[in-house]
């Protein structure tokens, strides 16, 4: 018997994409759960999301990272996401890799592979990136 994968909500496709970003490098720090609480709380995307919902949300992600591979995960968010997040979905992640004001290369490596996933043209990403950094641009 094939087991069929559990459909997700764009609210959790988009959580289970930050959460991926921010594990990326083997560590999820505080300012880069900090960042998704704030988003989560802030942008209109999560207007009918329970925002309780989040730490559940966030750790069903990482329990089923442990079990599938990152790869089979991120085809899931994908497929949940209608086209018209795409982009949005791209700027949430460069905003949680820059949220902690470091870039690992491993962050920088799966975000290249959403890039390609989302089918974002390389001009497209630089641009959402330049605006996720500025966001977090210190003096």
């Amino acid at each position: 018997m094939t087991k069929t994968p559990v459909s997700l909500s764009y609210h959790t496709a988009l959580i289970d994409l930050m959460v991926m970003v921010s594990a990326a490098d083997g560590a999820m720090p505080d300012p880069e759960f900090r960042a998704i609480g704030q988003i989560v709380q802030g942008l209109p995307a999560f207007a009918t999301f329970d925002a309780e919902k989040l730490v559940s949300t966030a750790k069903a992600c990482a329990r089923l990272l442990q079990k599938e591979s990152a790869d089979t995960v991120l085809d899931r968010v994908v497929a949940a996401l209608p086209i018209t997040l795409y982009e949005t979905a791209y700027t949430l992640a460069c905003e949680v890799a820059v949220a902690d004001r470091k870039l690992a290369p491993e962050e920088l490596r799966f975000l290249d592979i959403v890039r390609r996933k989302l089918h974002l043209s390389r001009l497209v990403a630089v641009a959402l990136e330049r605006g996720a950094a500025a966001r977090y641009q210190i003096a």
